[in-house]
C-alpha cells in the first residue's frame, strides 16, 4: 500500500492537500487513491468509466501551490505527477514555482541546436527538457513559472493568460496584450512570457513564465539564436523575440508581491464564466497551500524527477538530426586538390549513427588521409557527448594527425 507519512518537513501538508482525492488508472478500470487525514494512501477500484466533467462552477474550488523547491527536475516531476495522478474534476489548481539557473527545451527540440551547451557547462547550469511542447527558455530565481491544472474540456489557455494580464494591471498598473502566439507583450512587441502546453485525458496543463528580474546577460548566453551551424533537423525551433523583465517597467513589481496578487487573482476569478466574483469568491476557495515535492507528500516522485534528469530524456529525445562542417584541405594533402572536406555526423537518439565524409577526387587513394578517416569513424554508436570526441581527437593527436583533431574540434564547437 502506498504511503505519504508526514515526516519533519519545510512545511506541514495542509489538512486541505491531505483530504483530496486522487486517481491512479489501472487497466482494470478506474483506481482512485484517498489520501486520508493520517497521511495514509487507501485505493480503491471501479469498473465504471470515469464521469463526465461536471460544468457547474459552482462545485468547482480553487488552490494555489506553491512548490518549496527551487530544483527544476524535482519541479518538472512535481507537475507531471499532479497531471498524471490528481482529480481536477471539481478542483482547479494553480502551481507556482521557481528554478536556480537552468535551460528548459521543448519536448520536440534539439538541445545542441537551442542551447549554447559550452557555456551552460562552465556555468553550472542544468539543461532539462520539458513534458510539453513550445521553445527554450532560460529560468533563474527572478523568473516566476506558472502553470494551470484543469480537466481537459476546460482547458483554456486564453483565459488563464487573461488571468496573469489583469493582475498586472490591476497591482501594478502595467497592461500588456496577448498577442497570436499566445505570449504576453508588453508595448505591442516585448515578450514578459511565454507559453506552452500537456494536453492529455482526463487532465491537462497549460504552463508559461513570468520575466521578473532574471538575469538577461546570461539568458541571452545560454541560448542560441539560430545562426546557421551545420545542422539539420525537424525539431521544433524556438521562436528568438525580444524580452523584458517586468521589474524594467514598474520597479513596484517583486517576487513576493507577485505571487501574492497573481494568486489572489486565480481564486477571485469564477472557473468557469472568468468572472470576476470579488472577495466573495476567494472565500469560497481552498486558499493558498505551500507543499514540499517529495516522495513523502508525494509517492514515486523520485522516480519520475530521476527521469527527468536522465541523459536519456534529456539528450537521447532529441529528434535524429545531421550536422554538417566543411574544410579547407590541408596542405600536406592540398598539392593538387579542389574543394573541400565536408564532416557530417547522423545523431539518432542521442547516439552517433554515422559519420560521412565529402572529399576530393584526388583525396580518394590518399592512404594517410582514408586511415584517419576510418579512426574517424569509430565513433559510431557512442553518445553525442564531448567526451567521446575528445578521446578520439587525442587520438588523432598523437598519431600526428592535428588537422583532422583541429578539423573534429570544430564540428563539435559550432554547437
Amino acid at each position: 500500500m502506498a504511503s505519504c507519512l508526514i515526516k519533519s518537513a519545510l512545511v506541514k501538508l495542509p489538512q486541505t492537500l491531505l483530504n483530496m482525492q486522487f486517481k491512479v488508472v489501472s487497466s482494470s478500470g478506474v483506481a482512485s487513491q484517498v489520501v486520508s487525514s493520517n497521511g495514509v494512501a487507501s485505493r480503491y477500484y471501479s469498473s465504471k468509466p470515469r464521469p463526465p466533467v461536471h460544468m457547474d462552477e459552482t462545485k468547482v474550488q480553487k488552490s494555489v501551490f506553491i512548490s518549496q523547491s527551487s530544483n527544476i527536475f524535482t519541479n518538472l516531476a512535481l507537475e507531471d505527477w499532479l497531471y498524471k495522478n490528481f482529480d481536477f474534476t471539481n478542483h482547479h489548481v494553480m502551481l507556482l514555482w521557481r528554478n536556480n539557473p537552468c535551460v528548459v527545451i521543448g519536448r520536440h527540440q534539439n538541445p545542441w541546436q537551442e542551447t549554447n551547451l559550452g557555456v551552460l557547462y562552465d556555468e553550472g547550469i542544468e539543461i532539462a527538457r520539458r513534458n510539453s511542447g513550445g521553445g527554450t527558455v532560460y529560468h533563474d530565481l527572478g523568473n516566476l513559472n506558472v502553470t494551470f491544472f484543469t480537466p481537459r474540456e476546460r482547458y483554456n489557455r486564453r483565459n488563464n493568460l487573461e488571468i496573469i494580464s489583469r493582475t498586472l494591471e490591476r497591482e501594478f498598473n502595467i497592461q500588456t496584450e496577448i498577442n497570436t502566439r499566445e505570449d504576453i507583450v508588453y508595448d505591442g512587441k516585448y515578450k514578459i512570457s511565454g507559453t506552452a502546453a500537456k494536453l492529455g485525458r482526463p487532465n491537462s496543463y497549460h504552463h508559461c513564465t513570468l520575466l521578473v528580474d532574471v538575469n538577461k546577460s546570461m539568458l541571452h548566453q545560454s541560448l542560441h539564436q539560430h545562426t546557421q551551424k551545420g545542422i539539420i533537423s525537424n525539431a521544433t525551433a524556438s521562436t528568438p523575440a525580444p524580452t523584458l523583465n517586468l521589474q524594467e517597467i514598474s520597479p513596484d513589481v517583486t517576487m513576493d508581491r507577485l505571487i501574492k496578487s497573481i494568486g489572489y487573482e486565480y481564486l477571485r476569478t469564477k472557473a468557469i464564466s472568468m468572472e470576476d466574483g470579488e472577495e466573495g469568491q476567494i472565500s469560497k476557495q481552498r486558499g493558498f497551500q505551500t507543499i514540499n515535492p517529495t516522495d513523502d507528500w508525494f509517492p514515486g516522485l523520485a522516480k519520475i524527477q530521476a527521469e527527468y534528469q536522465g541523459w536519456d530524456w534529456r539528450y537521447g529525445s532529441t529528434p535524429k538530426f545531421t550536422i554538417s562542417q566543411s574544410f579547407d584541405i590541408p596542405d600536406e594533402h592540398s598539392a593538387g586538390c579542389t574543394g573541400q572536406l565536408v564532416i557530417s555526423l547522423e545523431i539518432v537518439k542521442g547516439l552517433i549513427e554515422s559519420v560521412c565524409f565529402k572529399i576530393p577526387p584526388q583525396l580518394v587513394n590518399d592512404e594517410h588521409f582514408l586511415q584517419d578517416a576510418e579512426l574517424l569513424c569509430s565513433v559510431q554508436g557512442r553518445k553525442f557527448t564531448e567526451s567521446a570526441l575528445d578521446d578520439l581527437k587525442e587520438t588523432l593527436t598523437s598519431r600526428g594527425q592535428t588537422y583532422l583533431g583541429t578539423s573534429l574540434d570544430r564540428v563539435v564547437t559550432t554547437v
